[in-house]
């Protein structure tokens, strides 16, 4: 059976048709200046092409995502490390889910490994999922650039080559490549290279125009006709379309997107130049106050001596081990983790040596009467928790207690830290940035958080990775717990 999409019009008023079979074999590629039409193009190829076949979309821009609401398209939005995606895109394949690749927000260097994760995971999957697929690529000249710019080597070697994969070989596998760009001066030549159909779109640069007229083997003083063609006009050639070159105006879409033209509105009555000045220049309303930093609270000997007198705490430390304060092991425990909070306020209670903060905690427990003080030891494991945080509420004790054993294998100093991630991937929050963690290490200096994190990933207590938007995320192995994506710098 010969499935046949119709794109829109000829100028004779034929329809122009195009053999979707035949551009499972041969590809496509697209050129026109910005403005001339190309989103409008793919978005018709896409939505006359969807009950027929599969199809995944890289939309750089967001323009796409209404597909989703018309048509079903899942929208996939570039988070996560490139071995999700990889793996994401996998699924795409064995599951036959049409997708919309979003890119959008993506600084030029993430887009490019996003797209070449993405599209290598669609490539690289078992022979028995190869099932035919549309894949179109908007602004294709962002992910396989003739030259150098605002992206790395590596970032531009990983696009470049799926690209080609994509072009070259993806035929076999079932994909077949849309590629459109706004000028094939700057699309690698390996790439377009492999397309034997051409929509070509309305043009005004010389060599764009030539390279052109070249590829639908049209003489150099035709090329003219690229810069006359109106918006949504463009000339079509290839085995899936027809065999001379062919002007088509392509039909309208059920679906918009982002990139609609913009339509003028009147201005607004202009207020005199002393009213202009004063809505430009006022101060906001809504501006917070600025905040100053708390000066630390210095300690008054004389006061502690005073609530240590009224307190009547007897001399001997033994004997007030014995007392016995009405508490119950829970009330306990709170009041030392309230005494521990209360202390760890104080902006240098991070740095400071433990046994001046025991001394600290022994004062500030027989002030409250508490009886049972903890014993250095297990002052340390209270004190790890309350730089962490406090314990993980939506976890149970048995859960928290694993998490307890494991930090309890590190040194001493470096369990506020584990626990501090533990809790965090617990709660299914953010990943901690450096400063956070340096301070529950007790240091002032990012780097030393991440030299911590880089022993603890080295002995298997954790596993550290960034996403494409540069958060890192850490999964703790022996629990099964993993943080949100979070700013390392933040």
């Amino acid at each position: 059976m010969t499935v046949q999409i119709e794109l829109g019009t000829q100028t004779s008023g034929q329809p122009a048709v195009m053999d979707l079979e035949e551009l499972l074999a041969t590809r496509l590629l697209v050129q026109g200046n910005s403005g001339s039409g190309k989103s409008h193009l793919l978005r018709r190829i896409l939505e006359q092409s969807t009950q027929w076949v599969q199809q995944a979309v890289i939309d750089p821009e967001g323009d796409f995502v209404s597909l989703a609401d018309e048509f079903g398209h899942v929208v996939v939005d570039a988070d996560g490390s490139e071995r999700d995606l990889q793996m994401i895109a996998a699924r795409v394949r064995q599951h036959r889910v049409s997708v919309i690749f979003n890119l959008e927000g993506l600084d030029a260097d993430g887009q490019m490994r996003a797209a070449g994760a993405f599209l290598n995971g669609l490539f690289e999957v078992p022979r028995d999922i190869w099932y035919p697929m549309l894949v179109i690529v908007d602004e294709a000249q962002l992910f396989a650039p003739t030259a150098s710019g605002e992206f790395t080597e590596d970032a531009r070697r990983t696009s470049l080559g799926a690209m080609t994969n994509l072009m070259c070989r993806g035929r076999k596998r079932g994909l077949a490549g849309i590629i459109a760009t706004q000028r094939l001066a700057k699309l690698a030549k390996n790439v377009a290279a492999e397309a034997s159909n051409f929509l070509m779109g309305r043009t005004f640069l010389d060599i764009d125009m030539m390279r052109a007229s070249d590829l639908l083997g049209l003489e150099r003083r035709q090329a003219e006709t690229f810069r006359n063609l109106d918006r949504g006009q463009f000339v079509a050639l290839g085995p899936a379309l027809s065999r001379r070159p062919l002007q088509v105006s392509i039909g309208p879409v059920t679906t918009y997107g982002m990139g609609s033209g913009p339509k003028l509105l009147p201005l607004p009555e202009r207020p005199a130049s002393d009213a202009a000045e004063a809505l430009l220049f006022a101060p906001a309303s809504d501006a917070p106050p600025p905040i100053e930093p708390a000066a630390a609270r210095p300690v008054n000997p004389s006061e502690v001596i005073k609530q240590l007198s009224s307190a009547r705490v007897e001399t001997d430390p033994g004997a007030v081990q014995n007392i016995d304060d009405g508490r119950t092991a829970e009330e306990r425990d709170g009041a030392l983790a309230d005494i521990l909070a209360v202390m760890l306020e104080d902006p240098d209670a991070a740095y400071q040596p433990i046994a001046l903060l025991y001394q600290d905690f022994q004062v500030r427990c027989r002030i409250e009467k508490i009886a049972h003080i903890p014993d250095l030891p297990e002052f340390r494991g209270l004190l790890s928790v309350a730089r962490a945080g406090g314990a993980a509420g939506r976890v149970d004790n048995a859960e928290w207690s694993r998490a307890m054993r494991m930090a309890e294998q590190l040194p001493d100093t470096m369990r506020a830290a584990y626990l501090l991630l533990a809790r965090a991937a617990a709660q299914q929050e953010p990943c901690p940035s450096n400063q956070t963690i340096a301070t529950a290490y007790g240091t002032r200096s990012p780097g030393r958080a991440r030299w911590l994190l880089g022993y603890m990933e080295e002995n298997g207590y954790l596993t550290c990775s960034n996403d494409l938007r540069g958060r890192r995320v850490i999964v703790l192995p022996e629990l099964g717990w993993r943080t949100e994506p979070g700013d390392p710098d933040a």
